[in-house]
């Protein structure tokens, strides 16, 4: 009996002290794998950009068919709600989008192709029109090398010619690039098909699959949350860009301006990138209507009309038909601008706010992350945490 008693005093003993020293070794483990977890994830975060810019190849056109995809599940399950199968849902939308996109080809890159093969020719035109501009910038610049010798100083070198040539390389370079970018198109339209297609099921088996009620409804409200904020911001600024593409088209052909309707499809196209978009589209603008007009004010009058419809667009109508709901920090916007152009250079310009809108969405649904709380104790920042506990001290 003795034999065994002595062990079961041990772990009498063991038990006793072990609580003493167990929560400082936890606590240590703990902040130890915290430590590491958060290295981790800044190390993953910053290799992930890098990761997608090189493997833009593919990244970029799942990326954009995902983007596309999310945008059409309102029509899917309108369709589907109209006892439509989902397979056959899915080819409709497929349907629905390749006819938009030979609208808008045939509207935009096939007369786009012609003013890229005049604009050699009408440099000279250019020329001519800039040059009472021209005449005041040569005065200017001849009056800086009449003070800079004044001074004693030479007079700074002639400024280097620049001679342009025609672009006989543009059919070469849409021959090579043509197989690429079609089969990058079939890629991303079996992509949208076959999302559309298990929509409905996946959407269901994600949320079943859930282990509490609570986190089936989470789930459920952060993808109907996703689904909506997209297809709503995209539906809603398409319609806007139509709207003002089709105004600018109309003020085009008052102005006598050629290919009005190419003009609004750009301008309605670059209105779907913040910022940078509308300042592209300005100065299209100025340079179809240099190598138009004679006259250098009448030129520039195009994408002055362009400037002073913006200004209403973007102050007047777009906020009161976005409404708060969707609006967003002009930093974030800015920022994720940059990022992905830098990424995926115009393409993931155009796919910035919306990526924005799904990954604020799906962060607002699941929760932000405390970095703050994560990398200190609780209580470190809030200053209470001393006197609270004045016997620390």
């Amino acid at each position: 009996m003795t034999e065994r008693y002595v062990p079961e005093r041990d772990d009498c003993e063991s038990r006793t002290t072990g609580p003493q020293e167990a929560p400082e070794t936890a606590h240590a483990r703990d902040r130890l794998l915290a430590a590491l977890t958060l290295i981790a994830g800044i190390g993953l975060a910053i290799a992930f950009p890098f990761a997608l810019r090189a493997g833009a190849e593919f990244f970029l056109p799942v990326t954009a068919a995902l983007v596309i995809a999310i945008a059409l599940v309102p029509i899917l399950e309108w369709l589907e709600r109209h006892r439509l199968p989902s397979a056959l849902a899915a080819f409709t939308c497929i349907l629905l989008l390749i006819a938009v996109a030979n609208i808008v080809v045939a509207a935009i890159v096939l007369p786009a192709t012609e003013w890229v093969r005049l604009l050699p020719e009408r440099i000279g035109r250019i020329q001519q029109t800039l040059a009472p501009l021209l005449e005041v910038y040569q005065s200017l610049e001849r009056f800086i090398d009449d003070v800079v010798k004044e001074f004693g100083r030479e007079a700074p070198a002639a400024p280097p010619t620049v001679t342009v040539e025609t672009p006989n390389s543009l059919l070469d370079l849409i021959a090579t690039s043509a197989p690429f970018a079609i089969i990058q198109m079939f890629f991303a339209i079996l992509v949208i098909f076959f999302f559309l297609r298990g929509w409905t099921r996946m959407r269901k088996r994600t949320i079943t699959t859930r282990t509490s009620f609570d986190g089936a409804m989470t789930t459920a409200r952060a993808i109907q949350q996703v689904v909506d904020s997209t297809s709503t911001y995209l539906g809603t600024i398409t319609v806007v860009n139509i709207a003002m593409g089709l105004v600018v088209a109309l003020v085009l052909y008052l102005l006598d301006m050629p290919t009005p309707l190419m003009w609004g499809g750009i301008i309605a196209v670059l209105n779907y990138i913040p910022y940078l978009g509308p300042i592209a589209s300005a100065a299209l603008l100025a340079l179809g209507g240099l190598m138009t007009f004679a006259d250098p004010w009448y030129a520039l009058l195009p994408a002055l009309s362009f400037a002073v419809i913006h200004l209403i667009e973007a102050n007047v109508i777009t906020p009161s038909v976005v409404g708060r709901r969707l609006t967003i920090n002009p930093l974030l916007i800015l920022i994720a601008l940059s990022f992905w152009a830098w990424v995926w250079g115009t393409t993931g310009a155009l796919l910035a706010v919306p990526l924005l809108i799904i990954m604020k969405t799906v962060l607002d649904a699941a929760g932000k992350p405390d970095i703050a709380g994560f990398l200190f104790e609780e209580g470190t920042l809030t200053g209470h945490h001393a006197e609270d506990n004045p016997q620390q001290s």
